[in-house]
């Protein structure tokens, strides 16, 4: 009987040793002395490996990751080939889909005895990050930036972005982020206007204060020529096809990421945007709770009625979308980040400038789109010689990498010889393949840092990127008053996710819910916005909402 119990407790702890190697190493955590001088552990050489051979071969690590459909096994990209022939860091990627790491997340977290080392597009919210950090399931990677010079560069030269990782709990910092700024996201709409229809509008004597000189980039053009426009464009068949019913006046997809309505509002000084919340002078302000809202939806719905506004934009999806403005022209203006992917015949469309309103307001709205993505990877705090991973990762911000790891490896997505200027240049596309599919076949995405120093010194930017940024520059960011922001990733107390938790869901649905009535049925009424303001204030609990926001833009001030 007692060989037997013998057997039983040998055979429990061979099972337990089995679960705790499976898929990596989970060894004893060997410090940092012993792997410095078993194993040739450094961190401070970006050019030599992070270990020797023998560290290559014996030690390893598991990263759980979802994947885009169309890329490649992670542990078949070339990139991680080259990266681990660059550092000699052995990690095993385990690749799945996002919808299934969507349904597994909370039992990956659950189960100690199986984890893998850390998670790469973890996509952690400021509330799973404290809940977990205070379970001691995380990694405080702050802990560790002596092993990661270049993310602790980063958050020295940049205490903005730093500011938007701490743990306001404790201070640490449980994620590594994902950092590419260009400059777009902030005003993610432009105008695009029907040069030929326009021409025909004007010659036609339908449009007040317009000639044919007026039609280039850069258009100046008031709400009340548009709705010229827009008129004229709803009542004659402009694409020639003996339909007068097929053209659509104004197009856009409602509520969509980019693309949207929130531009309309410009006409009336409103920098609005999805989430309808604004920094102002270093105030939080909500675009609905100004009254000039109301006279811009009202304004706004009687293009809508009058079928100026394509009704289908408040129903389309974004493919949808894409897909009608394709063939025959049937847009006469739209709203989207460039022509070129919305129509066949980009060069017969004209970027405007924002619409001027019938009180003179000329303004845009400002995206709070981040161009800072936090909680893109975390650690488990089980994970053994988490240094070693950690400056693995922290090559990942190196720029020539970050590049790679965005658009693809050299040799594949980029020239083996750099420009004149000794910046990575891109190869031609391969036959049959898009930018798109290309880039998502060989690139994991995930935590990189391309700013300024490496659009300017390290690698170009995609020719359709520039021409965003230079339409942008052009005919959106100086429509921005100074004082106005987007409001950046803030970090919230348990308190406060609490309060966000119980009243910004009903919020959100409750302002939606009214819009997209007011918009489609003709506008609001004062009586009906007096009691939307009351509900606001009351039952809904926007002030306390607010407080939230602004008590955490404070700190971020603070921090900053």
């Amino acid at each position: 009987m007692k060989k037997m119990i013998s057997v039983i407790l040998l055979l429990a702890m061979v099972l337990s040793l089995a679960a705790c190697n499976k898929g990596g190493n989970k060894k004893d955590d060997l410090g940092v002395e012993k792997l410095v001088a078993d194993y040739g552990f450094q961190w401070t050489d970006a050019n030599a490996p992070i270990l020797n051979a023998q560290g290559a071969q014996e030690l390893s690590f598991t990263v759980y990751s979802s994947k885009n459909a169309s890329a490649l096994d992670y542990n078949d990209m070339k990139i991680m080939q080259d990266l681990f022939a660059s550092t000699n860091v052995n990690v095993n990627w385990e690749n799945v889909s996002e919808s299934v790491y969507t349904q597994q997340k909370n039992l990956i977290f659950s189960n100690k005895n199986d984890r893998p080392d850390a998670i790469y597009h973890a996509g952690m919210s400021a509330g799973e990050i404290i809940k977990y950090a205070k379970r001691g399931v995380l990694v405080a990677i702050s802990d560790y930036l002596e092993y990661m010079p270049n993310f602790a560069k980063i958050l020295e030269e940049r205490p903005d972005i730093h500011a938007q990782l701490i743990n306001v709990e404790d201070g640490k910092i449980y994620s590594l982020p994902r950092i590419e700024e260009m400059g777009l996201l902030q005003n993610p709409n432009l105008l695009f206007l029907n040069k030929a229809w326009a021409l025909e509008a004007i010659n036609a004597g339908a449009v007040t204060g317009l000639t044919a000189d007026d039609l280039k980039d850069g258009i100046n053009m008031t709400a009340a020529q548009m709705e010229q426009m827009l008129i004229y464009f709803r009542d004659h068949d402009m694409n020639g096809n003996g339909n007068v019913a097929d053209e659509r006046p104004l197009n856009f997809v409602y509520n969509n990421w980019q693309g949207n309505q929130c531009d309309l509002y410009g006409m009336f000084g409103l920098n609005d945007n999805l989430e309808h919340r604004v920094i102002v002078d270093g105030k939080v302000t909500y675009t609905v709770q100004d009254e000039r809202f109301k006279e811009a939806t009202n304004f706004i719905a009687n293009w809508v009625t009058n079928r100026l506004i394509d009704p289908v934009s408040f129903e389309q999806s974004q493919d949808n979308f894409l897909a009608n403005g394709k063939g025959m022209e049937t847009y006469g203006a739209f709203y989207w980040w460039e022509s070129e992917t919305v129509v066949s015949h980009p060069e017969n469309y004209i970027i405007c400038n924002p619409l001027i309103g019938p009180n003179g307001d000329q303004t845009v709205c400002v995206s709070n789109n981040p161009e800072v993505g936090t909680g893109e990877l975390i650690f488990f705090s089980d994970c053994a010689n988490v240094e070693v991973l950690l400056a693995y990762f922290d090559r990942y911000y190196a720029p020539e990498i970050s590049a790679q790891i965005n658009y693809g490896p050299i040799g594949v997505v980029y020239e083996e010889e750099r420009d004149a200027n000794g910046m990575l240049v891109q190869k031609p596309i391969p036959e049959g393949m898009t930018t798109d599919e290309l880039r998502l076949q060989n690139a994991p995405f995930g935590i990189i840092y391309l700013s300024d120093y490496a659009w300017e010194n390290v690698v170009n930017m995609e020719p359709r990127a520039k021409l965003r940024l230079e339409r942008l520059k052009a005919c959106a960011t100086p429509f921005v008053p100074a004082g106005v922001k987007p409001c950046p990733n803030l970090q919230f107390t348990l308190d406060e996710l609490n309060t966000l938790g119980s009243y910004e869901t009903n919020l959100n649905d409750y302002i939606r819910t009214n819009l997209i009535n007011w918009l489609m049925k003709g506008g609001v009424t004062d009586a009906q916005w007096e009691a939307f303001q009351n509900d606001l204030n009351g039952k809904i609990k926007l002030p306390d909402i607010k407080k939230v926001y602004q008590d955490a833009y404070d700190r971020y001030l603070a921090n900053n």
